[in-house]
């Protein structure tokens, strides 16, 4: 049977991997409460004392905004954990998947970017994700990096359940329409991280190395949040949707700056391991749970 150790397994994909996983593998789920996975010792104990098939790191520091000033924290969780944790899948012979993000693009390319598109993140998150990515490719051959974006699942906060909270509270609302990506329902990704942990134990080749995973269509975060509400109105999570108002990123400051363009190409997956965008839409089919 499969054996799987996930990391960050209370957050938004990590929750849905041992979710999705159960009774399907053998799973170590731990949070920073059971595994700091910036303790390189502990790191290492746990992967050899388990011997894992698959380390699959769900943990990053997220708080995008905070970073700015977490210049440290952002470092040792989202740089030297997966370093660890690839260090370990090396010397233990388990392969390696990793969650990054768009954030490592500037965001000013026109169109999708691709896996071989430089990179240039602007701000500490992504500066920080990047290093991360790095420090797994050189640790360990048999490794997936997989960046995705704009993620929402039932689990934690994110941007839908954010819209159906302020959608209660008030009348109307502006929302930043000058910023693109795909939205990307947290168990898509989980499903897909599975696929590539199957393919591994079952002996199939697999083409290590970067991929994209976001959904389809783009969307502005304004279209995106008028088919949350549309939505929410019509399965009746709302009583009255609010007055949408676009507006642009300066009318909507925050302390680090957000890529313009979070639209990711999925050519590679698809091609090289058979994966199909995410399809919002059809996860906000149910939006009751992102609402409770």
């Amino acid at each position: 049977m499969l054996k799987v150790l996930i990391t960050g397994s209370h957050g938004q994909v990590g929750s849905l991997l041992v979710q999705q996983l159960e009774g399907k593998a053998e799973v170590l789920a731990v949070d920073r409460d059971q595994l700091d996975i910036t303790d390189e010792s502990a790191v290492f104990d746990s992967v050899m004392s388990f011997q894992p098939d698959v380390i699959i790191n769900a943990a990053a520091h997220t708080a995008v905004d905070r970073a700015e000033d977490e210049v440290e924290l952002s470092y040792k969780i989202n740089r030297d954990g997966p370093m660890y944790l690839a260090k370990a899948a090396e010397k233990s012979g388990a392969a390696i998947l990793h969650i990054s993000t768009d954030y490592v693009f500037s965001g000013g390319k026109e169109g999708c970017y691709s896996e071989g598109d430089v990179t240039d993140p602007q701000g500490v998150y992504g500066k920080s994700k990047l290093a991360g990515e790095i420090a797994v490719a050189k640790a360990c051959p048999r490794h997936i990096v997989l960046r995705t974006a704009w993620v929402f699942g039932e689990t934690g906060n994110n941007f839908v359940k954010t819209m159906i909270r302020l959608g209660r509270d008030r009348d109307q609302l502006g929302i930043v329409g000058d910023q693109f990506g795909g939205p990307t329902y947290a168990g898509d990704i989980a499903a897909a991280l599975i696929i590539i942990a199957e393919k591994y134990k079952a002996g199939n080749d697999v083409a290590w190395g970067t991929y994209h995973f976001a959904g389809l269509p783009s969307v502005s975060w304004f279209e995106f949040a008028r088919y949350i509400f549309d939505q929410a109105h019509k399965q009746g999570v709302l009583a009255n949707v609010p007055e949408l108002k676009s507006i642009t990123t300066a009318d909507y400051p925050t302390p680090a700056k957000r890529p313009a363009n979070s639209c990711l190409s999925m050519s590679k997956i698809e091609d090289n391991l058979g994966i199909s965008a995410c399809d919002w839409k059809a996860a906000l089919q149910n939006i009751r749970p992102y609402g409770q």
